[in-house]
């Protein structure tokens, strides 16, 4: 049985014929949004149950009821195909974070419900095959900070910014520092996975953060007139 790949020459790839626009249509079965769909759900299903090395091209496509050439249409590799199916089935989050009125309840809004969906599906091993891909393929390396880390990280920036305005934060803060403090402990969670990621352990996380990154209550030393007395004996 031959392999179909995307330079084959297959009802994919053969050309095809003019619209009423004017522009070319491949022959085969059509790009449609149902297909397109189709494809994502059977490689997000794939992904989630058996992990990364379960989503072979024959795989997805024999769930999704779709031709291997359907798929290479889209994606040249099972990677990029991953990447995409996770960041649809992941991505549920709102573009603009929540305003609550204060950095805490913000921060809050915006990491407990990813904690909470990170923490109900066994995305763990499907970041960790992921990201072994990142450290050998820039390309790819670029598209997953892209899609996966970058949005949620602007988020967050948002977050940080407008408490900035707000004066709850310097106005001279490492944003990206910042961001790591939040960040990190839930991923080093979610890929050791030797505790669980619940609401009590974002709590925990964004309380400590905002100890390193606002102010204290009274910043400034407080002066006195009189010396210290020691106590005598």
């Amino acid at each position: 049985m031959t392999t179909m790949t995307p330079n084959t020459t297959t009802t994919a790839t053969m050309p095809g014929r003019a619209d009423e626009t004017g522009q070319t249509t491949p022959r085969g079965r059509p790009r449609s949004p149902q297909a397109h769909k189709a494809v994502l759900d059977a490689a997000a299903e794939l992904l989630l149950a058996q992990g990364l090395t379960a989503v072979s091209m024959d795989a997805v496509a024999k769930r999704a009821g779709v031709s291997k050439a359907t798929i290479y249409r889209w994606w040249p590799t099972k990677e990029t195909l991953a990447l995409d199916a996770l960041y649809t089935e992941w991505d549920t989050t709102p573009t603009h974070p929540r305003d609550t009125g204060s950095l805490r309840g913000d921060l809050l809004a915006l990491l407990r419900p990813w904690a909470r969906r990170a923490g109900t599906r066994p995305y763990a091993r499907v970041i960790a095959a992921l990201l072994t891909e990142v450290h050998t393929d820039p390309a790819f390396a670029a598209e997953y900070r892209q899609r996966v880390v970058e949005p949620r990280r602007e988020q967050a920036r948002t977050v940080l910014h407008r408490a900035i305005d707000r004066g709850e934060i310097p106005a001279d803060t490492n944003i990206e520092v910042a961001l790591d403090l939040l960040y990190g402990p839930l991923y080093h969670r979610l890929l050791h996975g030797h505790a669980p990621l619940g609401d009590r352990f974002v709590t925990d996380v964004v309380d400590m953060a905002l100890r390193g990154i606002q102010p204290p209550a009274d910043a400034s030393p407080k002066h006195t007139d009189n010396p210290r007395r020691t106590r005598s004996r």
